[in-house]
């Protein structure tokens, strides 16, 4: 009878487990740069948009010109996703700008800034990441 206790307790401690390890959480992908902005662009800084995504923002050296993306962390139905550079510093509204109902990203978006300090940010469905007056020169 002990025997037939132990193993009905192992048993279920056993499944206990189990069903916990499938069914925990598993975290948030983070979104990575996968070359939108085209080549010759570099990853030269990049921001967390909350929970939802970053935003990257590249450099191409040969052109002189940024570029921003504002990625999701997953592909999914369509959310509200924006972009936007400008030289700093910017006024009330961004010189370069993406936005729309998206699937994965908005931009890649683009400005000449060889020499200059930029403004950049991305934003998913009202939560925003990115940086004022950085990679200047």
């Amino acid at each position: 009878m002990k025997l037939v206790k132990k193993a009905t307790v192992t048993a279920a401690c056993a499944t206990a487990v189990l069903a916990a390890t499938l069914t925990s959480a598993q975290p948030a992908l983070a979104a990575s740069y996968g070359g939108e902005c085209g080549t010759g662009y570099g990853v030269v800084n990049s921001a967390p948009i909350g929970t939802k995504g970053t935003v990257f923002l590249t450099y191409n050296s040969s052109t002189g010109k940024n570029c921003v993306v504002a990625k999701r962390n997953s592909v999914g139905s369509r959310v509200l996703v924006e972009a936007g550079l400008g030289l700093h510093p910017v006024g009330t509204h961004w010189p370069q700008y993406d936005g729309g109902n998206y699937t994965s990203y908005a931009g890649p978006i683009y400005i000449s800034a060889a020499g200059r300090c930029v403004d950049w940010m991305g934003r998913i469905t009202g939560t925003e990441g990115g940086k004022r007056g950085t990679n200047c020169g």
